[in-house]
């Protein structure tokens, strides 16, 4: 029994998964082989050179997108004082502190991302469980925990993408929406690949860009040629 319908398994003929594209014929096999009836998101598949058992290989962080991601993100700060007033001015929807700790603690998770300032992660401490298993734990590294709430509601909003490296040396990312077209869908995937290849570890031997494999939420995964899209990074 086919894992996939009709529709995919028609589209899938008329992809050779074994040809390597150049970014611009991949994004637009890529946006043909489109069927859905929603607008379908874009995504991206890294196969990095790197071993994330070794904690200097482990690659986790962020890049804002040119163009966004099309997705409206529902942003939560925990903050008091003039830090919460700028939190809302920026745009975040939820902002507080013990009182969203115990409404997350009755199971109300009815948000996307979660921002702090350094002195209240002792209060989101208390939910540390709740958050973690969930990737919603404000994180230092990530710029999710900083004095700067405004910048940072603004940057999320504004199409933020956070990632790390699974225990496959890949890194998945959604970097937009078919609707946004060939042009804007290139200027985002160059933005993501570039912000990769600065992440490099000096411990990565070998080939670091092994692989990338774009796809719509739907559609079959169309290769690219690494070296390609590498030299029109500018």
């Amino acid at each position: 029994m086919p894992k996939h319908g009709k529709s995919y398994q028609n589209i899938l003929k008329g992809i050779d998964r074994t040809v390597l594209h150049e970014l611009e014929a991949g994004i637009d096999l890529v946006l043909k082989s489109t069927f859905a009836k929603f607008d379908e998101n874009f995504d991206v598949a890294m196969r990095l050179g790197v071993d994330p058992r070794h904690a200097d290989q482990m690659i986790r962080s962020s890049v804002s997108l040119p163009h966004g991601t099309g997705k409206v993100i529902r942003v939560l700060v925990f903050a008091k004082g003039p830090k919460e007033a700028e939190a809302l001015e920026a745009g975040a929807d939820y902002v507080g502190g013990d009182d969203l700790v115990e409404k997350i603690k009755e199971g109300w998770l009815e948000f996307d991302k979660t921002v702090a300032t350094p002195d209240m992660m002792g209060v989101v401490g208390k939910i540390g469980r709740i958050l973690g298993p969930r990737n919603l734990m404000p994180n230092a590294k990530l710029g999710t925990v900083t004095m700067d709430v405004a910048g940072i509601v603004r940057d999320i909003k504004g199409g933020k993408v956070d990632f790390r490296v699974d225990k496959g040396g890949i890194i998945h990312a959604g970097i937009g929406k078919v609707s946004f077209g060939r042009e804007k869908i290139a200027e985002n995937l160059l933005a993501f690949v570039q912000r990769i290849i600065q992440l490099k570890p000096s411990t990565s031997k070998g080939i670091y860009l092994r692989s990338i494999v774009i796809s719509s939420t739907m559609g079959p995964g169309v290769k690219l040629d690494p070296l390609a899209v590498r030299v029109q990074i500018k």
